[in-house]
């Protein structure tokens, strides 16, 4: 029985299943942004997460902790130097993930992950707009009322000299 076992395995042994975490957290880190199936991200976030927070303090110690999850140089010295001064006053929540449509192969439900303060798109979306005056315009056509009332005087003077 599996009562209260809430990891998703993927499939996977445990071995391969590392492995394919591992990667994915480097690429994750080097590109920002990955797309991959829905339970992968959901995964990958449980993942990457504790490792950011990780990042967040630079000590040998927390280098050598975040090394042997991520097997990789370059994605820890990016995930040091680049990652964490971004998200150092963040308290929680470095990745996002948006839903996509369902691969068209085998109808799996698609994912976009992401580092959240890496979105260049949505943070420009957020930065504070320059707030412009305009001035009233002036109108030279008369407004509606004058017309109508020019109109009609028209219609009595006209009808005055018939």
């Amino acid at each position: 029985m599996r009562h209260g076992k809430k990891f998703n395995h993927l499939g996977r042994k445990s071995a391969h299943r590392k492995a394919m975490l591992s990667n994915m957290a480097c690429s994750l880190i080097e590109h920002k942004r990955i797309v991959t199936t829905l339970a992968k991200a959901k995964a990958l976030r449980v993942y990457v997460e504790p490792l950011v927070t990780k990042s967040k303090t630079d000590s040998t110690h927390s280098r050598r902790t975040v090394f042997s999850y991520l097997k990789s140089k370059e994605a820890a010295v990016e995930l040091f130097r680049t990652v964490a001064p971004k998200v150092e006053t963040r308290q929680g929540g470095y990745t996002r993930i948006i839903k996509l449509p369902n691969r068209s192969g085998d109808n799996a439900e698609m994912a976009m992950i992401e580092l959240v303060d890496f979105n260049e798109l949505l943070l420009a979306d957020t930065a504070p707009k320059k707030k412009t005056r305009r001035r009233a315009k002036k109108t030279t056509a008369p407004k509606a009322e004058d017309t109508a009332a020019k109109a009609e005087t028209k219609a009595e003077d006209s009808a005055e000299e018939e």
